[in-house]
């Protein structure tokens, strides 16, 4: 549990300290008080980075630096980042030990529900990798440093196609390219097959009706050997590749494709099977990162409840009641009906 938080040179907030309840915090306040700023911070406490943006953009304008201390379990636990010209240092102590990096085993677990995620079933196929991406760096020791290796290939690839080049040193790139986005689409396959019975379960409670869904990793490559085969298609794609300046095949392009009854929820399903879906996929996504952490992961809530019906408001409330929950919200009285017996209002006027 993290029970208090103080920002300094975070965002728009100079010196400021919070005291959190074990349940839901309700965080209130007009527009541009801060209220998603101090969310950002917890998430920064715990996981170390940010959803919204690089590190150096976390540091209030015009500063040198931003810290954040606070309390996780009774444990001391510290961020603080250090501009340096154009690049930033970041610095995590937690009990006195100082790490430059922090591996996942040394995070707290939380999982972010945010008003991006409202477009996460029918905008771009990068919302849809970046949500599975997330899940699995929150549950795979390996693939937070698998996913920045794989991100770094691919930019020097690109960089390679926009110059002139010999098909030796385009065919080392693809070689280390196929390699590392034949571990990525295998993680991915391996989250999608063992948790989409999972979905259709959470989706029928949901939605009080016994309905057939399916996730599916959609991709151009064979999913037997995926490595092998994009190693060919990225030698095929060459010229392609070239004129385009971009790699146009691999693990970058794939998508997360939802299915209701047979029909792709993107083109077919209305508002609410929409709503209800997405809701069901961030349940389920709490439910991965409990257990495969072994404990209860902290709850982001960035101003979704004005984005959610009555039937939908109550039934994400029964998932939220046994974790500690950060609520941001410009309107207290919508969310504070569900969490009369065990709430912490926390209003913000930064």
């Amino acid at each position: 549990m993290i029970s208090d938080l103080r920002l300094r040179n975070f965002r728009s907030y100079t010196d400021e300290s919070f005291e959190f309840g074990e349940g839901v915090n309700i965080i209130v306040g007009p527009n541009a008080s801060g209220k998603t700023n101090l969310l950002e911070a917890v998430l920064v406490l715990c996981r170390g980075g940010s959803y919204r943006a690089p590190d150096r953009e976390l540091v209030g304008h015009g500063e040198e630096w931003a810290r954040l201390d606070g309390h996780v379990s009774d444990q001391e636990r510290s961020v603080k980042i250090q501009l340096q010209g154009d690049l930033s240092k970041k610095e995590h102590t937690i009990g006195g030990t100082v790490l430059k990096r922090l591996p996942l085993a040394r995070t707290v677990p939380a999982v972010v529900f945010e008003p991006n995620h409202m477009q996460l079933l029918t905008e771009s196929p990068d919302l849809r990798r970046d949500f599975l991406d997330d899940i699995i760096e929150q549950t795979v020791p390996v693939y937070g440093e698998l996913r920045r290796q794989y991100k770094r290939t691919l930019s020097q690839r690109n960089s390679l196609l926009k110059q002139d080049f010999t098909n030796d040193q385009i065919f080392v790139w693809n070689v280390r390219l196929s390699e590392l986005g034949g571990q990525v689409a295998g993680h991915r396959m391996a989250f999608i097959g063992e948790h989409k019975s999972q979905l259709t379960s959470l989706y029928n409670k949901l939605a009080g009706k016994r309905l057939k869904t399916d996730m599916v990793y959609e991709t151009k490559i064979p999913r037997g050997s995926y490595g092998s085969a994009m190693l060919k298609a990225l030698e095929a794609r060459t010229a392609i590749d070239r004129e385009r300046g971009f790699t146009t095949i691999g693990p970058h392009r794939d998508d997360l494709g939802l299915y209701l009854d047979g029909h792709a929820l993107a083109s077919s399903a209305s508002r609410g099977e929409t709503r209800t879906m997405l809701l069901a996929l961030k349940l389920l996504e709490v439910r991965s990162v409990e257990k495969a952490r072994g404990t209860k992961p902290v709850l982001l809530l960035d101003d979704v409840f004005s984005e959610l019906d009555g039937a939908r408001r109550r039934a994400l409330t029964d998932h939220l009641r046994d974790h500690q929950t950060f609520i941001t919200t410009t309107d207290a009285d919508i969310v504070v009906q569900h969490f009369l017996d065990n709430c912490t209002i926390i209003p913000t006027n930064n």
